[in-house]
């Protein structure tokens, strides 16, 4: 299994700083959750990885067929549920270049439905959790 790893570093209130190999991004809430609004909530995050993703298996499925990726875009979408607090009812909107046939079409979504995050969502993995103490964190 390649395991991947990202670092998520309190920066006070509700900010967090997130750090995946050399890169940095900011988590935040916005003003009306007690936040300053300076960067993308965790499930906007979310969203972002599967659109992303989405947005890569299509690129990938247009360039082996020669087809320009002029005027994609992908828009994600999801609503909030209660009982538990989850994300449901997930939507993947793909923004097609124009002049596409029926061919493609298809070969584009079954080519998104490849997708690492879908088809991490679409089959739930296994989460653990567990705490370590500050001197065995800082060991490592």
């Amino acid at each position: 299994m390649n395991v991947m790893e990202i670092t998520v570093d309190h920066l006070g209130d509700v900010q967090f700083e997130v750090k995946a190999r050399q890169h940095t991004l900011i988590c935040d809430q916005p003003a009306e959750a007690g936040g300053f609004d300076e960067g993308i909530t965790p499930p906007e995050f979310l969203l972002a990885a599967l659109g992303t993703c989405a947005g890569y298996y299509a690129v990938q499925y247009l360039k082996a067929q020669k087809i320009l990726t002029t005027g994609l875009r992908i828009r994600t979408s999801a609503g909030k549920e209660k009982a538990p607090a989850r994300m449901d009812h997930f939507m993947i909107e793909i923004e097609y270049p124009a002049g596409l046939g029926d061919r493609d079409r298809q070969g584009v979504l079954d080519s998104v439905k490849k997708c690492l995050i879908h088809n991490t969502l679409t089959h739930p993995p296994e989460i653990g959790v567990k705490l370590v103490s500050p001197e065995l964190a800082t060991a490592r």
